[in-house]
């Protein structure tokens, strides 16, 4: 179904790699870019992947949405795990490219069903390892 705003389609194939995330955990994240109108699975990481692997996949300037699959210590001392929704903008994309990310993201974000924690980011700064670690808690 096309996004009535931009006219933007999801592809299957996004929302089955991000269940595969959430419930198997067989990706540590995915990344997906716009391509043709449609929203496609880019780039999956996989299980053994790092942060630094993950931050490394984006593109340095062009939009991209992710999706990261922190896992972390609670304060109780209990393993958990938080999936996290990334819009990447970076300052040196082309102003197109952020208007149709921005258009779409709110349609495509509804296709993934368990997203906990959302951030916009448009420099790698804004998304460091001590910026995850203190929105998962």
């Amino acid at each position: 179904m096309a996004n009535a705003s931009s006219g933007m389609q999801v592809e299957d194939d996004c929302k089955l790699k991000f269940l595969d995330l959430k419930a198997k955990r067989c990706y540590r994240y995915i990344i997906f870019k716009i391509e043709d109108q449609e929203v496609v699975v880019e780039k999956l990481g996989s299980p053994n992947d790092s942060y630094d692997d993950f931050q490394g996949s984006l593109p340095a300037d062009e939009c991209r949405y992710a999706v990261f699959d922190y896992d972390y210590t609670s304060t109780e001392n209990v393993p958990k795990s938080k999936i996290f929704f990334i819009a990447w903008s970076p300052d040196t994309s082309r102003v197109r490219n952020k208007m149709v990310y921005a258009s779409s993201k709110d349609r495509f974000k509804r296709e993934l069903d368990g997203i906990q924690v959302e951030m916009q980011v448009t420099d790698p700064s804004e998304m460091s390892l001590d910026i995850i670690k203190g929105r998962a808690i």
